[in-house]
């Protein structure tokens, strides 16, 4: 019994590792579940078996890749309550740039991500409610507090666009590395995730505290 389980978990992993690989490689609509399962080194029927078809495999390996991420690098990265919003935002920026690029998770796990953004399959709606819109909340309370704006449920055009400014620049960075690599000065490391986040940080914090100048003139 113990040994039928043992298989039967070695088989799904094997299946979640390949699939991983193949989407983020291929796409989810050009991928097979034949590739999957040849990579795998299982049948076809696995997949049905276990994951009832190749778009449940490809949200159960979505879902399960971003929650390793948060857990691993949470947006706070264990910051106390204390923490200046300054703080909170390198935080932010150092968080989101290790779940694209850092240690200690699956290789494919920021190339799937960003291909699943380029090329959305229908799943990314799915999980955005549980974890990509508390992302955005959180960031949103931090720029409110760096604007020192009342903290509300409504974060408006303005507190909204300044966050996708910012995640927008930890995503470059990281789909275009390699571009950035050939075209970088000396002294730039398009691989360094703390140099990217001081830069990041700074740029981002100079653009809100300008944006705040703007609309304060305009009052």
């Amino acid at each position: 019994m113990a040994q039928n389980t043992k298989k039967v978990e070695d088989t799904k992993a094997r299946l979640i590792k390949a699939a991983g690989e193949v989407f983020a490689q291929h796409g989810f609509r050009a991928s097979t579940v034949r590739q999957i399962c040849q990579r795998a080194r299982t049948n076809v029927g696995s997949v049905n078996y276990h994951f009832r078809d190749k778009q449940g495999l490809y949200k159960a390996i979505f879902g399960q890749s971003l929650q390793l991420a948060l857990t691993r690098y949470p947006p706070d990265l264990g910051l106390t309550d204390q923490a200046s919003p300054e703080e909170k935002l390198r935080a932010y920026v150092h968080s989101l740039l290790l779940r694209l690029m850092g240690e200690g998770l699956p290789a494919w796990h920021g190339k799937l991500l960003a291909r699943e953004i380029a090329e959305p399959s229908g799943v990314l709606g799915e999980v955005v409610e549980h974890s990509v819109r508390p992302l955005y909340t959180y960031l949103g309370c931090i720029v409110r507090e760096l604007r020192n704006e009342e903290n509300t449920s409504d974060e408006g055009d303005s507190i909204f666009l300044t966050s996708l400014s910012i995640v927008g620049q930890c995503f470059h960075h990281h789909i275009a590395s390699h571009m950035i690599e050939s075209l970088c000065p000396h002294g730039v490391d398009p691989f360094s995730i703390e140099q990217m986040t001081d830069h990041i940080t700074r740029f981002s914090l100079g653009g809100i505290r300008a944006l705040g100048a703007a609309a304060s003139r305009q009052d």
